[in-house]
């Protein structure tokens, strides 16, 4: 056991050792009884944003490897105000390594995309800010032919590792050459592509270690599937209102990079609608897809879910068929558009006519799978564009008319909010009261509009359309993990697991949730080249994930100044009790049943910190952690200052 973890260890097993008080009483009614949490509830979303798939889920170590920019003499690929480490591309991340002029880019006939870099003889370029390991293989290739009448060697070397590797381009069509490297020492490298010869054309290249998994990073799906989140949200987010899903399918090599038409950088297309699904089955997990309802139209909407569900027969599945996957994938959840409310969406409209283009879409995707389920575009604060609360208790807001004009056209609505210290309003830290409680007063703020704007409504005729809260977390300044990738404290992993606690009360009207944006990014898991670490809020996802209760009872929100919740397993054998002290001094708490079961055999899981502003980073030892105290006496539960406790207790 980490030295630190042994330290925290030690401080759990204090629960039978600790100096004497007077426990207060946690009560406990079994009839007390609400409806089941939903697993959806410990969804995920992710995005083609910053680092969340390239850098983080996708093995792929070379950047811009498809040449979206052209290269120059003028190195400058990085634009380093965006993040202090992992800065997002602005330029070319390819050096010329030779005489000015020597490199090129050739539009005629590219390989892919919109141009071709042509290198001289006696020149070459390089790609810098590379990471190896010591011991590990590197595999990968190269699509190039000679552009002289005579064949050309490309020599290609990767810094730190054994050899160099000489290839062969002789004239004509491009040809795909393998490389192969073993590392010889750890850290920073260099990948060096000189050409002597003749001139070549470069189409296209890669590099990946050689223990992917189908092309993924196994230290991030190991922490993936820790998490055991069972939905995924893909591929956006506010990238989906620019994003063509025909550019993801087919031989990747071929795939056309785009300049991501919501955020910065590129977008590669080497993680495409099959890749995502060949994601969700590594990691047993359902996918849950988002459509273009932004720049997008109906027609493709319907011949993507051909592609993802259809037959052979159809047009889309013939392609899937034709792709290597004969099977439909069968996806059952689809988000109709994201965020059409907002001018910061791509082809953002009044909620008069988007109501009609959610329709549109609903009745096209039906026509391909009746069976699928549809979440709508929702927000109960924004009126007329404007996310405004408010101005939203004043008016229509958007979620009232979605669920005006197109309730026969959904199964759920969504909701999304972020809270903290956002980058566009004050970024001053808030006491931790305040802050811990941001999540848990937006969850239920939605959760009481919704009733209330539901129950109003004639046309639902006592219908409740349940909502997907399927963006949620904190956001915060500043960013280090590439674009948007902002450390968490242990504030915000207290936060969030009163978050959690929160969805757990209101179980009838919100039925998922996918916490937004799993790797780097704002999300739950941060990577650097080499190492995949969760932060605080990973840590307190995959506990409760793990241990907390289906069927939750109606207990008080907080005792004695924590914050509880308690659930029972499906088989009503077990009760678990969550527990968020932001206190700086330690409570006890004595449990007492009713409703004619008795407590036997208890243990714990404590997850603390000693200070709000601890976390963890890849390549460290693990601050935060969840640590197990196997036996725990029900009547003298101790509950450590700025800890989240997780109790099991048997039944009898």
């Amino acid at each position: 056991m980490r030295p630190r973890l042994f330290a925290v260890f030690l401080t759990c097993m204090a629960f039978a050792s600790a100096t004497p008080q007077t426990p207060a009483p946690l009560a406990i009614d079994f009839s007390r009884t609400k409806e089941a949490i939903s697993p959806l509830i410990y969804g995920q979303f992710i995005e083609h944003l910053g680092r969340c798939i390239y850098g983080g889920i996708w093995a792929e170590m070379i950047e811009d490897r498809k040449f979206y920019f052209p290269i120059t003499d003028e190195y400058a690929p990085y634009n380093r105000e965006i993040a202090s480490e992992y800065p997002a591309m602005k330029g070319s991340p390819w050096q010329v390594v030779g005489a000015k002029g020597s490199v090129r880019m050739r539009k005629e006939t590219p390989f892919v995309g919109d141009h071709t870099p042509r290198v001289e003889a006696g020149s070459g370029i390089r790609h810098r800010d590379l990471e190896i390991v010591k011991g590990k293989s590197y595999s990968g290739y190269i699509w190039v032919h000679s552009a002289g009448q005579t064949p050309a060697t490309v020599t290609v070397s990767l810094t730190g590792a054994e050899r160099d590797v000489a290839i062969q381009a002789a004239p004509g069509e491009y040809t795909r050459h393998p490389f192969h490297f073993k590392a010889t020492v750890s850290g920073p490298s260099e990948l060096t592509l000189l050409v002597a010869g003749a001139a070549v054309d470069i189409g296209t290249l890669s590099l990946m270690p050689d223990d992917n998994v189908k092309g993924m990073r196994p230290d991030t799906l190991a922490l993936l599937k820790q998490l055991n989140s069972p939905v995924y949200r893909w591929p956006g987010g506010n990238f989906v209102s620019g994003y063509d899903w025909r550019d993801g399918i087919g031989d990747r090599d071929r795939r056309p990079p785009r300049g991501n038409p919501a955020w910065t950088g590129v977008e590669h297309n080497d993680f495409g609608t099959d890749e995502f699904i060949a994601f969700c089955r590594e990691i047993n997990t359902k996918p849950m897809v988002a459509v273009n309802t932004g720049f997008g139209d109906d027609y493709s909407a319907a011949q993507w879910m051909e592609y993802l569900n259809g037959g052979k027969g159809t047009l889309g599945g013939s392609w899937r068929v034709k792709n290597g996957h004969a099977e439909p994938y069968g996806v059952k959840y689809f988000c109709v558009g994201n965020e059409m409310f907002g001018p910061w969406q791509l082809g953002f409209m009044q909620l008069a006519h988007y109501t009609e283009k959610h329709n549109r879409f609903a009745r096209s995707m039906r026509k391909v799978d009746p069976a699928a389920i549809l979440v709508g575009v929702g927000d109960i604060n924004a009126i007329n564009g404007k996310h405004d609360p408010d101005q939203a208790a004043r008016g229509i807001t958007w979620s009232e008319g979605m669920l005006e004009k197109s309730s026969e056209y959904m199964d759920m609505i969504s909701e999304h909010f972020y809270e903290g210290r956002l980058p566009w309003t004050d970024r001053k830290r808030a006491d931790l009261a305040t802050h811990t409680a941001q999540l848990k007063t937006s969850i239920r703020e939605r959760a009481v509009k919704h009733r209330a704007l539901q129950a109003r409504m004639p046309n639902l005729k006592g219908r409740t359309i349940p909502i997907a809260m399927d963006e949620w977390n904190y956001w915060h300044r500043e960013y280090v993990y590439g674009e948007l990738g902002c450390i968490y404290d242990w504030a915000d992993g207290l936060g969030v697991a009163r978050g959690l606690h929160e969805f757990f009360r209101n179980t009838d009207i919100i039925k998922l949730a996918t916490y937004a944006q799993t790797v780097n990014v704002i999300g739950a898991i941060k990577t650097s080249r080499t190492q995949a670490e969760l932060e605080t809020t990973g840590v307190i996802l995959a506990l409760y994930r793990a241990q907390y209760g289906s069927r939750p009872l109606d207990v008080p929100d907080e005792v004695a100044g924590v914050d509880v919740a308690a659930a029972l397993s499906d088989d009503g054998a077990e009760l678990s009790i969550g527990l968020v002290n932001i206190a700086s001094e330690e409570k006890a708490f004595s449990l007492v049943l009713t409703g004619g079961r008795q407590a036997g055999n208890a243990r714990a899981w404590i997850v603390a910190g000693k200070s709000e502003t601890e976390f963890n980073s890849p390549g460290k030892p693990r601050v935060i952690d969840a640590v197990e105290a196997p036996s725990v006496d029900p009547k003298d539960i101790r509950v450590p200052a700025l800890s989240v406790v997780l109790v099991k207790v048997s039944l009898r």
